[in-house]
């Protein structure tokens, strides 16, 4: 294959290719059925046409035919006056005109077949006409049908083109806003290290670190103040339980020395007769219920 034919297979190729992608088959069955009624009309024009020239030829013959009777009788009027030689003319005239007649009469007889034929050619295009007509709007339905049905599928899957540029759209927009955010992102994080000096600020990064110390050392500070309030507080709880406890052992003491007290005087008396267990039991009483409130 030549340059020029393989050229030539392309370039039919492509224009096939965007004649078949550019077809839609709804017009394609409009065109075709407007193709078949001119096929009809042309063919009812032509059975017209055949009838006004076999109307023509009647016509003529129908003249012939007068003619034909004209010159019986004028061969008649001849006969009886006794020309024979106008009787003569008038029959060969006769004989002239039917000799058309005849002539007429084969072509009005194959016009006839012709038009017999034709209005019967007419008949079937026209029941084939109709028979496409409704073939034809049967898969305008079905074509319509399927494309609305494709288009929904389209849609929903998210396939076709415009769905496609849709989607892409959407795709660069996520990637946009990703991008940003990152960017977002990495601006606070380098602003936040410092990195980036503040162009209405005259501190440096010196003065910042100093500034963020100098912060971190008031915190230490007011934390210690807490920790110092809080141990002040538990210092006092426990001094109140040290004095808790010195007034338990001063009202023991007490309890101690008026029981000594009890046991001079009863000894000294002789009225009481109270042993040494008894005092141990009582002064065991008085401990453990000056221990009470200690508890």
């Amino acid at each position: 294959m030549g340059i020029l034919s393989r050229a030539s297979y392309v370039i039919r190729s492509k224009v096939n290719a965007l004649l078949n992608r550019a077809e839609d088959p709804t017009e394609s069955l409009d065109y075709s059925y407007e193709q078949m009624r001119d096929e009809l009309q042309d063919v009812k024009q032509g059975i017209a046409d055949l009838t006004t020239q076999k109307k023509r030829l009647e016509i003529q013959k129908r003249k012939l035919e007068e003619n034909v009777e004209k010159h019986n009788r004028q061969a008649r009027e001849a006969v009886q006056q006794d020309r024979d030689d106008l009787a003569r003319q008038a029959l060969e005239k006769k004989k002239s005109k039917m000799s058309q007649i005849e002539e007429l009469e084969g072509q009005i007889a194959d016009l006839n077949d012709t038009q017999e034929q034709l209005v019967e050619k007419k008949n079937k295009l026209q029941n084939r006409i109709e028979e496409f007509r409704t073939k034809k709007e049967t898969m305008k339905a079905r074509y319509e049908a399927a494309e609305a049905s494709s288009r929904v599928s389209e849609a929903m899957t998210g396939v076709g083109d415009e769905m496609e540029d849709v989607s892409r759209s959407i795709e660069r927009a996520e990637e946009r806003t990703e991008e940003m955010e990152a960017r977002a992102e990495a601006m606070d994080e380098l602003e936040d290290s410092g990195a980036f000096e503040d162009a209405l600020s005259d501190k440096d990064s010196i003065d910042r670190e100093l500034e963020s110390l100098s912060t971190n050392s008031e915190v230490d500070a007011e934390l210690e103040t807490l920790k110092g309030e809080l141990g002040k507080s538990d210092g006092a709880a426990d001094a109140e339980s040290e004095s808790t406890d010195e007034e338990i052992d001063a009202e023991l003491s007490d309890i101690e020395s008026d029981i000594d007290a009890d046991d001079l005087e009863a000894d000294l008396d002789g009225d009481a007769s109270v042993d040494d267990a008894d005092l141990d039991v009582e002064l065991e009483e008085s401990e453990a219920d000056a221990d009470e409130p200690r508890n």
